[in-house]
């Protein structure tokens, strides 16, 4: 045994760093937490043993800041450093500097980090051991045009990747050659501004593709174990939401040819601890080929501890400190099958922008078979600096259509009231006929755009004013000091109605109702509703709606109410005001940030003639880059922003004139 862990620190934050947690504590190993002015009150700070903040103004420069980490890991006596995933955890430099200092750095060695970072020097090496590998070309600093013609001669369409990159930062499928200087220019200033690197790789890219990756796991002793495949084949923006296995598409044969690549490619490395060999799938030529490996944990983990019943982290422990691993290939075992779905706040209707906003109601549900790996709690705030992703849910069962069902059912049940998140857009994924009979690419998202419209009929938004307005209703009885006999809305005139306006989705909602012998009759512009309060009680309310019983989470928050029913799933409606002014006109000319935002770049000034889908501005929020185009021709009026600058969601960045 190299050296026993007493403390181990975790380079990371919010449900990974709980996750490691969980482990260290069953194996009886303190633990240190770090966190940033943004994670001052997050669970997993409250969760460690021991939890330290870094100094610095920016959240994620801080957790980035490796002489920092390490002066608080000797400080506090670590013995060992856990990266996560994300921020350092596939930074050479940050874990040869562990080595110089004897903490033991949880993963690789830095050489084998280094060589597999590269995209460039990965596909070397691939090719020297003779696995598949899609046509490309590696030497990124030649001059364009020579890119243009090698992109060329690989043929059209092609995907741009950062050479750096990972974590679907970095990347542009180009379809049409007139189309690759102006890519080729977004990827290398994404990949400068993500990963200091501006080189890139150009790939053909395989237009109806699976994504599959296997896992392995490298011992001190030299072996090399497979613990099989998950299917990451569901993306949107080059990122998996939904993560499975076993693979739907592999067969025996095939199988065993992926996984011996991934063990020939960890042997060639003299791999140690966790790993994760990426392929992709072509599903017009039934071929794969290698697409990278990332030297960490990755997210989709679970569904792998799910079917073998390992628990990673404990393996990735018991190889840093020099254990040996007590396993055969043939005592790893797939048993049942496991789906991952994460849950992000992002707005799939907006092309995915990313929310942000307090939590104001948070429940998940108990369910057999469900994991839950979040960090979330009541109260938190989806703040803009890390990645939008809020829980991953993973559901467990003997076979795929138990799971995938089991898991829709956990999402119906997940209640969530505050920014938009993506579980209607998983549910209607999960929903899909052709993903339930495991028919889909890459693709599958932009070829069925509909999925992410979420629009909802009249009835349900009749259902969703009921419950906001019984919640209302119901809160102002309570209060209520005078004629408490009488039920609040009560009118001596029988005929006249009490009124709630609401809007759902900037459209008006007329919601009227009056109450009759203790029950409510609601009425809508061309339906009506018998209705009667079984229980209000804080937050929930149970009704009984045209004789079916309902259950609704409702919070109202300043002109906001948040409903929740497992019919409909979270909802958010305005109050209109009672009183309304005149609307204001809508500036045309005025470009305006979604949501709070860093500017990363500005490329225009006041005075400057544009044209239309002319880029302008650059924002970034949650870890996703946005560029702001020009909706016309005109010339720059003013600019309200710099460069570096954090911003509010709603500030007007600049205006155009005609």
């Amino acid at each position: 045994m190299a050296k026993l862990i007493k403390t181990l620190l975790v380079a990371n934050r919010g449900e990974i760093a709980k996750r490691i947690f969980k482990t260290c504590k069953k194996e009886g190993v303190k633990t240190i937490a770090i966190y940033s002015s943004a994670d001052a009150n997050s669970n997993y700070v409250q969760e460690a043993d021991i939890s330290v903040f870094l100094k610095g103004e920016n959240p994620i420069q801080c957790h980035l800041d490796s002489s920092q980490i390490i002066k608080i890991a000797k400080k506090f006596g670590a013995d060992a450093i856990h990266p996560g995933y994300g921020f350092l955890s596939e930074n050479a430099s940050f874990a040869q500097k562990c080595n110089d200092e004897n903490i033991i750095f949880i993963g690789p060695d830095p050489d084998s980090i280094e060589l597999m970072g590269d995209k460039d020097n990965a596909r070397r090496l691939v090719k020297e051991l003779g696995i598949p590998l899609l046509p490309g070309y590696e030497n990124s600093k030649e001059k364009d045009t020579k890119l243009l013609g090698e992109a060329k001669k690989i043929g059209f369409p092609v995907l741009l990747k950062a050479s750096a990159g990972g974590g679907g930062k970095g990347m542009r499928t180009v379809f049409k050659e007139r189309e690759f200087l102006n890519s080729l220019n977004e990827v290398r200033m994404e990949a400068k501004n993500v990963f200091g690197d501006d080189r890139i790789i150009i790939e053909k890219y395989v237009e109806s593709g699976r994504h599959i990756e296997v896992q392995i796991l490298g011992d001190t002793s030299g072996n090399i174990f497979h613990l099989f495949e998950r299917e990451c084949t569901i993306q949107r923006r080059y990122q998996k939401i939904i993560e499975e296995t076993p693979s739907k598409i592999l067969d025996d044969k095939l199988r065993k040819q992926m996984v011996e690549c991934a063990i020939q490619i960890g042997k060639k490395l003299g791999y140690k601890s966790l790993g994760t060999v990426e392929f992709i799938y072509d599903n017009k030529t039934k071929n794969f080929f290698f697409l990278e490996v990332n030297t960490r944990i990755q997210v989709e983990h679970p569904v792998t501890e799910e079917i073998t019943g390992i628990d990673l982290v404990d393996l990735q422990l018991k190889i840093a400190q020099g254990e040996k691993i007590n396993l055969n290939q043939d005592d790893i075992v797939s048993k049942g099958y496991a789906i991952e779905a994460r849950l992000y706040a992002e707005n799939p209707a907006s092309n995915f922008l990313p929310t942000s906003g307090k939590i104001h109601k948070l429940k998940f549900p108990n369910v057999k078979g469900i994991r839950i790996d979040s960090d979330l709690k009541n109260g938190d705030l989806v703040n803009i600096y890390f990645d939008p992703m809020l829980a991953k849910i993973i559901a467990y069962d003997t076979n795929r259509v138990k799971a995938i069902n089991k898991l829709n059912y956990a999402l119906s049940q997940t209640v969530i009231l505050g920014p938009n998140t993506n579980i209607e857009l998983l549910q209607n994924i999960l929903s899909s006929s052709s993903f339930v009979r495991g028919e889909y690419d890459t693709n599958f998202i932009f070829e069925n755009k509909k999925i992410t419209e979420l629009k909802k009929n009249q009835s349900t938004i009749e259902n969703i004013s009921i419950a906001a307005s019984l919640y209302r209703w119901s809160r102002r009885n309570k209060k209520k000091k005078i004629l408490k006999h009488l039920p609040s809305g009560w009118r001596n005139n029988f005929y006249s109605l009490q009124t709630e306006n609401f809007y759902f989705n900037s459209n008006h909602i007329n919601c009227s109702y009056k109450i009759v012998n203790g029950d409510f009759i609601f009425s809508f512009n061309k339906s009506n509703y018998n209705v009667s309060i079984i229980r209000a009680r804080g937050s929930v309310i149970h009704a009984e709606i045209n004789g079916v019983f309902k259950k609704f989470q409702v919070r109202e928050i300043d002109k906001s109410i948040y409903v929740h029913s497992i019919d409909f799933g979270n909802n958010k409606l305005e109050v209109a005001d009672r009183y309304p002014g005149g609307e204001k006109e809508k500036d045309e000319s005025a470009y305006i940030s979604p949501m709070p935002s860093l500017v990363v770049d500005v490329f225009v000034k006041k005075g400057d003639v544009i044209k239309k889908n002319q880029p302008l501005i650059v924002l970034s929020s949650m870890k996703m880059e946005n560029t702001l185009y020009s909706n016309e021709d005109g010339e720059i009026e003013f600019i309200n922003v710099v460069k570096g600058e954090n911003i509010q969601g709603g500030r007007i960045l600049l205006k155009v004139k005609k």
